[in-house]
């Protein structure tokens, strides 16, 4: 079925048409990642970091639906790395929290400006009303993420 024929009355078709579509403009995002040297579950596990300072690797794991130990491995690379640095939780001295240091944070700036630049590069050649469309449609793909939870 062409992409201009598709109603929201059917939701399979929907999903039989966004699907490959998702993963390739994914694909490309993460390619561009690997470009400053991060692989995009790294980029992803950074990120997460950033907007929850303080985070364990349990909370971590349990948000990205990883093993623990999985993880712990991508944890310690980071730290080695210079990226993440453990901290001792403010509430639990059993426990640490982790947060990205600022070679970490320069890694993770580098990385946006890539995906960026990429995406803005790919936008501009659209017409007006196709961004207003993907304007659009931001929402409701942000709230097909927060379905999950």
């Amino acid at each position: 079925m062409p992409l201009s024929a598709l109603t929201s009355s059917d939701p399979e078709p929907l999903a039989e048409a966004l699907r490959p579509l998702l993963l390739r403009v994914s694909r490309r995002l993460r390619q561009e990642a690997q470009k400053a040297g991060v692989s995009a579950l790294d980029a992803l596990i950074l990120g997460q970091i950033k907007r929850a300072p303080g985070v364990g690797v349990c909370d971590l794991a349990d948000a990205e639906k990883l093993s623990r130990p999985t993880m712990s491995s991508h944890v310690k690379r980071l730290e080695a790395a210079g990226w993440v640095a453990r901290a001792d939780h403010v509430d639990d001295g059993r426990r640490s929290g982790l947060r990205v240091t600022p070679a970490g944070e320069a890694r993770l700036e580098e990385i946006r400006k890539l995906r960026n630049d990429w995406l803005s590069v790919r936008l501009a050649r659209l017409s007006p009303d196709g961004r207003d469309q993907l304007a659009q449609a931001a929402l409701p793909l942000l709230q097909l993420l927060s379905l999950d939870a």
